[in-house]
This record gives structure tokens, sequence and C-alpha cells, in this order.
């Protein structure tokens, strides 16, 4: 896909995104873009809940939702080293929760993760894309880290709402 494409994509998806009412919406649509503009299979958008210092997802693609830990997997990892990850062989990295593959029947072949910062550079989640045919390159990592930049305002506000762990 070439940029203008891409671009044509995001203006798209701005808009639709401007007119979702609630978390749980805004997700769906976030997660559907991001797998289109980079490929992937799957995508998971974690929020972070400081509080209970865990990361969590509805969307997992027909898995239930996902409570980790902040500190555990290559989205934990993510979050603690404030930078993006790209891992292709994704059982070979200690940092990977194969046990979330195990529950769900899903094979991990690739992933890719960035940060999402708020207003104030906290993290407040972690964008994670998996199996990307022919795995995932730096260039997706420059593409990442701008969408999770292009959605993180709509994730602070939702958060800020009150929208969130529906």
């Amino acid at each position: 896909m070439d940029n203008s494409s891409r671009y044509a994509i995001l203006t798209e998806f701005g808009k639709k995104l401007l007119n979702k009412p609630s978390l749980s919406e805004g997700l769906v649509l976030i997660s559907h873009t991001a797998k289109e503009l980079l490929h992937a299979h799957r995508c998971s958008i974690y929020i972070y809940d400081q509080k209970n210092t865990e990361l969590w997802t509805t969307l997992s693609d027909g898995i239930q939702k996902i409570r980790i830990s902040a500190d555990k997997g290559l989205a934990g990892h993510t979050l603690q080293e404030k930078k993006p990850i790209i891992c292709n062989d994704p059982y070979n990295n200690p940092h990977f929760l194969k046990e979330i593959d195990e529950k769900s029947g899903y094979l991990t072949q690739n992933i890719a993760t960035a940060p999402i910062f708020d207003s104030y550079r906290h993290i407040i989640g972690v964008l994670q894309l998996l199996n990307k045919e022919g795995g995932f390159d730096n260039e997706d990592l420059k593409f990442m880290i701008f969408f999770a930049h292009y959605v993180s305002t709509y994730l602070e506000l939702a958060a800020m709402f009150g929208d969130e762990n529906e």
C-alpha cells in the first residue's frame, strides 16, 4: 500500500472515529483500521490501568477480555521500556506470553507493538499487531508509532470520561 492510499484511509478513519461515542466502539474501529493499514491478521489495543498495574484489552479477535500484569508479555515490555518492539520470532522471546496462544488456540508468528502516550507523555496503552505475512519491519514500526499518536487523543478522552473497563 502506498503512502497516499494509507493517508486516504486515515482521513476516513479519523472522520469515523470522531463519531464513536464509546471506547468499545472506538477500539473496534482502531483495531480494524490498524490491521488494514499494516496488513496484520490481528490487533489488540491494550489499555493501561495504572491503579491496578495491569493492561487489559477486549479486542483480541474472538477472545474474551484479556488482563495481564503491566510488566508481562511483549505489551508489558513495551510499557516498561516506553519503546516500540518488533518480534518476528515470539516463541524464542522471553517476554512472549505463549499461554495466551495456548488459551486461544491461535498461533502467533510475529508481533509488533507501540506505546500509546497521552498528552502528558504518560503511557495509556499499547498497540499490538500480530501475524503480518513476511514479518514486521522498521517501516511498519514507524507507521505504528504515527498511528498510536493519531489515536491517542481519542483514547485519552474516552478514558477521561469514564468509559474504560466496559
